[in-house]
């Protein structure tokens, strides 16, 4: 056994068998799934809100072209459109502007 052992030693004076170097791009270990997980989440739900977004301006912000009283004859109004698309980007515009109308409407109810 001990010849073997001698016989893969470099010997004094040899060159030594170059080590393995790391390459310029390291990639460690995975990163664990619960991390990869929140982040997929967080992703999702932020295109969510985009995608929310873009459809309440496709949708709404078009009337407000139209005057005050063809808005009222739709059921909206021009201030509770454009508070709605203040509303920061997790809100839901739409559901909000819907809540709001129907809230005006209650209260025109309750009036008459």
């Amino acid at each position: 056994m001990n010849d073997l052992n001698q016989a893969n030693r470099p010997r004094f004076g040899e060159p030594q068998p170059e080590r393995t170097q790391f390459p310029d791009f390291y990639m460690p270990a995975m990163p664990p799934l619960g991390l990869i997980e929140a982040i997929e989440k967080r992703r999702r739900r932020a295109f969510a809100d985009r995608k929310r977004r873009r459809a309440f301006r496709q949708r709404f912000l078009p009337l407000l072209a139209y005057d005050d009283a063809i808005l009222d004859d739709m059921g909206h109004c021009r201030d509770d459109i454009e508070w709605a698309a203040g509303l920061p980007l997790q809100e839901d515009a739409t559901a909000a502007l819907l809540k709001r109308r129907a809230q005006r409407r209650r209260q025109r109810r309750r009036e008459l």
